[in-house]
């Protein structure tokens, strides 16, 4: 027996473990969404629980929505007293409807249960998997829509965003069941198929407005500049009257109006003002919040976000270059390429600016895996190493990151990281004798283990990356009824979330005379500030005790922190 033949026949797992599951899931569109569903929720459920509030962005949108909760105003988006019209209602809508129906089955302290906040992302990553089967079912076999929508599972950019309140994998669930409908009416007549019913074009038009009422105009743009891309490439926009535009954007409006309607009169244009000209368009022109870089950003990004997936786009990007000109492959291209162009001129950056346009990318890539058209160029075949060294590198960095900011080796994720390593292993040397696609299903596996690792373990860990906790800990446990405070050099919204509504952000000076009146108030002051808060205080003859000292990271920035602590009680 040869040695190849060898090595094939004794790697039982997990060289065979995943890949019976995959074949399965392929056996029925029944057996693939419940694989699905299972499989997502193991690599996407562990740190939904324990890791705390993340800042900034996840903080300021549960802290908002929780201010909805507090005051019963399911209008009005406020963060503390300011207002916060960067993107519209649908997702606080979305996360006070689980947390209200928590508080009222008896879940303890539900309000700030920040998993809870986090449950319509999960739910949104989780639909976006099954929306990406259901979509390529338009273009590939049932097995290669299992296939691509696994791409997009192990993603890990959608890991990072089913784990964090915001909008990111709502919009893309809407995007992807927007997109699924288009590709259906645009394909049917060039295949001779019966046109969506109105089942699919309400799920179109439904889409789009929830998409609105996520994040604004992001899905019209996806949808709109694919459409738009294909109308002109084939110089006809007859086949968009399937979509009955008229009755669509009636319920469009429908859906969309009220709210919109209801902003206008409480606050006139402020709303469009925030949204679009100091949110979106600002963006364009300028870099916002320190992300701004020059355009290929996301090209080089994205061997990172969709990884492991990226590895085969790479392979694949000849045959589907060679094939564009295809009405399949023409629809995918549009909905991938205008949009990452413009996306990649717009000055300010983030990588999950391209979410949307990945199920693309995962379809395009299972069609060339399913016609085992991947690229055979050497060059580009090495690269499938990288299933083995990313979960080598990432380990290390986790381990290397737990050592220095908490003096801790994180054994527990030691063999998830072990197994994550074995399989990337087994799909680098298994990918020539058994293929793409098996070779894949194992760095899924490995994907799915480096997940648990880094998010059940790891980042939860790192107590001094989330200060908030360490201070809001510290009210709860002062001996008074309501406890309140101010801060000072330290404004993460998550201490607001955490520490509650009331706490006051403001300066030094501010810091000692909020202490002043007495009761029980309590003064985080920032390292940098605490000269000119013993100053303030000695000048208003404040007394006041000194309390522990909460060192960590501002984990948005990255830099150090050292909080100290003071208090002045009295009886209340």
């Amino acid at each position: 027996m040869s040695t190849t033949s060898s090595w094939t026949s004794r790697s039982y797992w997990p060289a065979k473990g995943f890949t019976a599951v995959f074949d399965y899931a392929a056996g029925s569109s029944r057996r693939a969404g419940m694989v699905l569903v299972l499989i997502s929720l193991v690599a996407f459920l562990p740190g939904i629980f324990q890791i705390p509030p993340v800042d900034r962005d996840e903080a300021y949108f549960t802290q908002a929505t929780k201010q909805m909760i507090e005051t019963g105003d399911y209008v009005d988006i406020r963060y503390q007293d300011d207002v916060r019209y960067r993107k519209p209602v649908g997702i606080y809508w979305l996360q006070a409807s689980v947390v209200n129906v928590a508080d009222a089955l008896g879940v303890p302290n539900a309000r700030t249960s920040i998993w809870l906040y986090r449950l319509p992302s999960l739910i949104g990553a989780i639909g976006a998997v099954l929306a990406t089967y259901w979509c390529a079912l338009a273009f590939v076999s049932r097995r290669g829509a299992v296939l691509a929508a696994l791409m997009l599972m192990s993603s890990s950019i959608l890991g990072v965003e089913a784990r964090l309140a915001k909008t990111d994998a709502v919009l893309l669930v809407t995007v992807v069941a927007a997109m699924a409908v288009l590709a259906r009416v645009y394909l049917a007549p060039r295949r001779g198929d019966a046109q969506p019913g109105m089942g699919q074009l309400t799920i179109f038009w439904t889409a789009l407005a929830v998409g609105i009422l996520i994040k604004g105009p992001m899905i019209l743009m996806v949808v709109g500049l694919a459409a738009a891309t294909l109308v002109v490439l084939d110089r006809s926009a007859r086949w968009l009257l399937t979509l009955r535009p008229i009755a669509g954007l009636l319920w469009l409006l429908i859906l969309v109006l009220p709210w919109f309607i209801a902003i206008y009169a409480r606050v006139g244009t402020q709303f469009l003002i925030g949204s679009v000209g100091e949110d979106m368009l600002a963006k364009v022109a300028s870099p916002q919040e320190t992300h701004g870089a020059p355009p290929g950003l996301y090209l080089i990004l994205f061997f990172v976000t969709f990884f492991p997936a990226s590895i085969l786009a790479g392979l694949a990007a000849p045959a589907i270059w060679a094939v564009r000109r295809e009405a399949a492959a023409r629809f995918l291209l549009a909905w991938l390429v205008p949009s990452w162009i413009v996306l990649e001129v717009i000055i300010t950056k983030l990588p999950h600016y391209v979410l949307p346009l990945y199920p693309a990318v995962a379809i395009l890539t299972a069609g060339a895996v399913e016609s085992k058209v991947l690229s055979q160029r050497p060059w580009l075949v090495r690269g499938v190493m990288w299933w083995f060294l990313v979960p080598v590198i990432v380990s290390i960095i986790a381990v290397m990151t737990a050592v220095v900011i908490e003096r801790d080796l994180a054994l527990p994720a030691w063999p998830f990281f072990a197994a994550a390593i074995v399989c990337g292993l087994f799909a680098w040397q298994l990918y020539d004798q058994e293929g793409a696609e098996r070779a894949f299903t194992r760095a899924v596996e490995g994907a799915v283990l480096m997940a648990i690792g880094i998010y059940a373990i790891v980042v939860p860990s790192l107590e001094a990356a989330f200060p908030s906790v360490a201070l809001a800990e510290i009210l709860r446990e002062a001996p008074c009824a309501t406890p309140v405070a101010a801060s000072a050099g330290y404004e993460e919204p998550s201490l607001v979330f955490l520490a509650g509504t009331k706490t006051h952000l403001t300066d030094a000076a501010g810091a000692a005379d909020f202490l002043l009146p007495g009761g029980c108030r309590f003064a985080f002051v920032e390292a940098r500030q605490q000269r000119a808060f013993a100053l303030r205080a000695e000048a208003i003859g404040l007394r006041y005790n000194r309390g522990p000292l909460v060192e960590g990271y501002v984990i948005s920035t990255g830099k150090p922190v050292s909080i100290a602590v003071f208090e002045t009680m009295s009886a209340p």
